[in-house]
């Protein structure tokens, strides 16, 4: 089990884990070990809440197919073992951003005072400019 947050708990079966050849310079056993991690993850068939996958397939992100599959690739560790946990933690930070609901702004208007204080602090750099001017006879 992946835990996401308090309230949200992702089953392992529904994540699918491959090992492949990591890129970059290697080593002696550089055409021998796949300790690069494929996690892909399908949203749509997830057990995750509804409002939680309509977030996450609006997201513009590369890392989502068109068919609604997040891939993240991890190969920032030289070992496998490594390179899973890193991309397990990865998916569940991609989940946990939009796992609740976003706070809708509420409505405000600019107080008497910042308004005056915007029109003073306006005046007042229009006489500095104006000062700029060419000097008369």
């Amino acid at each position: 089990m992946l835990t996401i947050n308090d309230h949200l708990v992702l089953p392992l079966a529904e994540i699918e884990l491959d090992a492949i050849r990591a890129q970059g310079a290697g080593g002696q056993k550089v055409n021998k070990t796949s300790s690069a991690v494929h996690l892909r993850f399908d949203i749509s068939a997830s057990s995750l809440p509804d409002d939680c996958k309509q977030r996450l397939l609006a997201r513009r992100d590369r890392r989502i197919s068109s068919d609604g599959v997040l891939v993240i690739k991890a190969q920032r560790h030289r070992t496998q073992e490594a390179n899973r946990d890193d991309a397990l933690q990865r998916l569940a930070e991609f989940i946990r951003r939009d796992a609740s609901a976003p706070v809708p702004r509420k409505v405000t208007r600019p107080t008497r005072g910042a308004k005056i204080r915007r029109v003073d602090a306006k005046v007042q750099r229009g006489k500095l400019k104006a000062l700029r001017g060419s000097v008369g006879d």
